[in-house]
């Protein structure tokens, strides 16, 4: 089927992106579904770092390549090994497909699947080369999703069914945003109401995290990042303490867990200082595969600290966008104000700017609903 969605080109292109344009619109083939994919007509799709850091060039992956990892949409159609998942069905996006038969997949979420993750490495479905082309040429897919397109085919792995009361924006964010930043929350540090959490980058996954902490009951939630916009919107959100990672060091600040959701050597450096003894050091963000960092080493043992790699929030989706779902159906978890603005597709070199500038929690490019051609 003939789709529209939008392709990054080329990686490194100089900003503002609104001028360079390495991402084009335009018309692009969808194969059929095979026996364990769905075919899904796209509703919302956040807007999401791993976006920019394929361009910016920072996770460098093969091109050209449609992005977008974090959507919702409806089942249009289904192979004959997916019995599971009815037409017409809302379904969340996952960026990272769980096989559930490798070493890694019974770690319960600790290490990302490995038949999952090499299929993302090489822009390719799981147990599938891909569905996508262009004029003849193949194009790669985006973490098993690419859901910067009108549809998507993606492995059954890759989408969990929520019910059709969740807004298809709110659904879009429970698969990235809320499953990365909640996740450092609800299974790495499980902190308890009188713990002092907080968070450092406060960009979609890192509100969420907030969000999270404050449905679970944490009183003392601290908010870190460099703009005071960032930091008033965490003040609205639940926060009890707001502050620059300037402060952070000139006043002392420690936390029983610091979550670090920049993806920056120099916020990692700022988590860890600010964890008190005894504490967790977690991070989720994703920083460019040639940086480092530098700790005090005689601190991690003789201050019993730790620090824990958290990718996907360590996350079974399955299993933890179920508890999001209800968490937002019963109040606890108001995904909705996580959202900066509704775009179009045509937007998206735009908004590649304004995250990038820091101007943006989470973007949200919003899909009319067109029948399949």
């Amino acid at each position: 089927m003939r789709i529209t969605g939008a392709v990054l080109e080329e990686s490194g292109r100089p900003r503002p992106y609104a001028r360079s344009r390495p991402i084009t619109v335009g018309e692009l083939e969808l194969g059929d579904p095979g026996p364990t994919e769905v075919l899904v007509a796209i509703e919302a799709a956040g807007v999401c770092h791993s976006d920019l850091s394929v361009v910016d060039g920072n996770r460098p992956r093969p091109l050209p390549m449609l992005l977008g990892h974090e959507a919702a949409g409806r089942v249009l159609a289904r192979g004959d090994r997916v019995a599971d998942l009815e037409v017409g069905q809302r379904v969340v996006m996952s960026f990272l497909p769980r096989c559930e038969s490798c070493a890694a997949c019974a770690r319960d979420g600790l290490l990302p699947c490995t038949n999952g993750s090499r299929a993302n490495a090489a822009g390719e479905l799981l147990g599938h080369p891909g569905r996508l082309s262009r004029a003849g040429a193949q194009v790669r897919h985006h973490l098993g999703v690419s859901a910067f397109a009108t549809h998507a085919v993606v492995d059954r792995a890759s989408v969990v069914p929520v019910g059709a009361d969740v807004p298809p924006e709110v659904a879009a964010l429970l698969g990235c945003a809320v499953l990365t930043g909640g996740g450092a929350v609800l299974n790495v540090a499980r902190p308890e109401p009188d713990d002092t959490v907080m968070v450092i980058g406060l960009g979609g996954v890192g509100m969420a995290a907030l969000l999270v902490a404050k449905a679970l009951g944490v009183r003392r939630i601290m908010a870190v990042d460099r703009l005071p916009d960032k930091l008033a919107a965490a003040r609205a959100l639940g926060a009890a303490e707001t502050c620059t990672p300037t402060e952070v060091v000139e006043r002392g600040l420690r936390a029983r867990f610091a979550i670090e959701c920049a993806g920056h050597p120099a916020a990692l450096e700022t988590a860890y200082a600010a964890t008190e003894a005894g504490g967790v050091t977690i991070t989720v963000g994703l920083p460019a595969p040639t940086s480092t960092v530098t700790l005090p080493a005689l601190s991690i043992t003789a201050e019993a600290r730790t620090v824990v790699g958290s990718y996907l929030g360590s996350a079974v989706p399955a299993r933890d966008i179920p508890r999001y779902e209800r968490m937002w159906r019963e109040g606890l978890l108001p995904v909705e104000r996580l959202i900066s603005s509704r775009i179009g597709l045509a937007d998206i070199n735009t908004a590649m700017d304004l995250l990038a500038d820091g101007a943006a929690v989470r973007q949200v490019v919003m899909f009319d609903h067109q029948p399949p051609e």
